[in-house]
This record gives C-alpha cells, structure tokens and sequence, in this order.
C-alpha cells in the first residue's frame, strides 16, 4: 500500500513540474509583447524618401518567399508612380533588422514621406492589401 502511495505522490510531483514548465515556456512565447510606437521609430539609417511613400523589403539571400515579395512589391510600384522601393538584406544590416524588430522574413513595411511607419505585414503581401495602403499616402 506504501508503494502505491509513493508511486501516486511521484507521478503527482512529476505531472507538477511538466505544468510548471509548460506555463514557464508559454509565459515565453506566447505572449504579445509591448513594442515602441511605431511612429516613433528611429528610420534615419533606411534612406527613406522625403517626398514619397517607401516600401521597405527585409529579405536574405536563403529566404525562398522573399523572391515572391520582390516581384509583388515591383508590380505595385510599377503600378504606382512615386513610391520609393528599398531592400534590406537582413544578413548583411541586421542591427537595421532588430531596431525594426523584424523577426521572421519576409517582412515589408510602408513608410509614409514623413518616415512614419503606416503598414507592416510578415510574409508575401497581396499587391491589393500594399496598394490599399499607400493610395492614401500619395494622395
């Protein structure tokens, strides 16, 4: 009868330390973090148009999506005259990539002549989704 007692109390402890790292790991990545403003992020270093809008590309060499972003944000540029396109290779300017906080690629913001932040997706964008957002910067 010790024995099963001793066995229930090892398995409880056991079934309590798996719950307690599992809240501890979730507490770690599952949470949404506060970040800065947006509109208060240092851009000086991105060479950003002062005159119209800029879709900023974070891309690398390795990264396969990052190819499909480039022919899209080509396409919406070609499309609409006057917005700057810069790409940043996020290998070679990665202290570029952490003030942005870019954590996954591809990433593709829009910034408006003011180089306030106005649009920020991950992954390839839909040129609907990128044109919806800078027809009214160039307004």
């Amino acid at each position: 009868m010790s024995d099963l007692i001793t066995a229930g109390a090892a398995i409880a402890a056991a079934l309590g330390l798996a719950a307690a790292a599992g809240v501890l790991h979730n507490r770690r990545s599952g949470v949404l973090r506060d970040i800065a403003d947006p509109t208060e992020l240092d851009t000086a270093g991105l060479g950003l148009s002062t005159t119209t809008p800029t879709i900023v590309h974070f891309t690398a060499v390795w990264c396969g999506p990052c190819a499909a972003v480039r022919r899209v944000v080509s396409q919406v540029c070609a499309d609409l005259p006057g917005v700057e396109h810069i790409e940043v290779d996020m290998d070679a300017e990665p202290s570029v990539a952490r003030a942005l906080s870019v954590l996954s690629l591809p990433t593709t913001f829009i910034f408006d002549a003011a180089g306030r932040q106005r649009y920020r997706t991950a992954g390839v964008p839909k040129a609907a989704d990128l044109k919806a957002a800078l027809e009214p910067l160039l307004t």
